[in-house]
């Protein structure tokens, strides 16, 4: 009876991982829009972003006594899941410099459907009801993201979108399927992913020149760099690594439609932005597929 209890506690705290991920992933346009409207590049947000986070939590780690040491082999791998992440960032905030914000949004979420397809590709294979939800959330944010009439579409635009979903679905299958990392604790995994996205951003800011500091002028830019770093990267990222390993990274992904969901209803409570009829639906469908994901689990789903 008991391994049964572990298994319904396990999945229960996969959920809730994966939805704070959501969550707090989608707080991102409460801190980085004020330091876009301050004049603080993206590069330089990012850098900062990752390696604030990165302090906070080798802090955290140092205050409870938490093991740094990772193998050779293992950091090669941790190295390039922080290069996953990292590029997931890096080539959203390009694709809108040619096509809208919505349509790179609804591209970017197609990582569901790439998750479950390296899953087919390894041999572990979704149930209905997980593709069922898929199909639905995705729906929801067309709903939610369709860019308005005669919105400018450049092709590599969808090029960068598109790769960002990919790269975030490999970071999430390599999580929950790698040998080589799963004696590593999701706080050591995940600090040395923002190490190297700090580091990767560092180097990309200096190739294109310009200070690592511009437009970082007031105690409100830092403050907002702080919220930053702590609420949708280091929060999310943790629970992010927890949820994919405990429920498996297609059910993951599903849970992700939290994060464009929390970022419009901040744009609508904080910035007045309009939440119309048909963002509302898309709101419904995509939590309506979550809910059915849930309490409609699948005995022959191996993820």
């Amino acid at each position: 009876m008991a391994p049964n209890i572990d298994i319904r506690k396990r999945r229960l705290a996969g959920y809730l991982a994966g939805f704070i991920a959501g969550v707090s992933y989608g707080t991102n346009p409460l801190f980085a829009k004020p330091l876009l409207e301050s004049g603080v590049p993206v590069l330089v947000m990012l850098f900062f972003r990752y390696s604030i986070s990165a302090a906070i939590l080798a802090v955290w780690m140092l205050a409870k006594r938490e093991r740094f040491r990772v193998r050779g082999n293992e950091m090669a791998l941790l190295a390039i899941l922080g290069i996953l992440f990292a590029c997931s960032s890096l080539f959203l905030f390009f694709s809108y410099e040619f096509i809208p914000s919505g349509l790179a949004t609804t591209l970017v979420y197609l990582y569901p459907v790439f998750v479950a397809l390296i899953m087919v590709f390894l041999r572990f294979y979704p149930s209905w009801q997980t593709w069922l939800s898929i199909i639905a959330t995705f729906g929801g944010i067309l709903l939610l993201s369709s860019p308005s009439p005669g919105a400018s579409i450049r092709i590599p635009g969808i090029i960068l979108a598109v790769a960002s979903a990919l790269s975030y679905a490999f970071y999430l299958v390599i999580v929950n399927r790698s040998k080589r990392i799963k004696n590593v604790s999701e706080h050591t995994l995940t600090l040395y992913a923002l190490l190297t996205g700090a580091v990767l951003f560092a180097v990309i800011r200096a190739l294109r020149g310009g200070s690592i500091t511009e437009g970082i002028d007031t105690a409100s830019d830092w403050g907002n760099l702080i919220g930053l770093a702590i609420v949708p990267t280091m929060i999310s990222l943790l629970t992010l690594a927890m949820s994919s390993r405990y429920i498996g990274p297609t059910k993951t992904s599903i849970l992700g439609v939290f994060e464009p969901l929390t970022a419009i209803m901040i744009g609508t409570l904080l910035f007045g932005e309009p939440l119309t009829v048909k963002m509302g639906i898309g709101v419904a469908v995509c939590i309506g597929a979550v809910v059915f994901m849930i309490l409609r689990p699948a005995k022959t789903d191996r993820q």
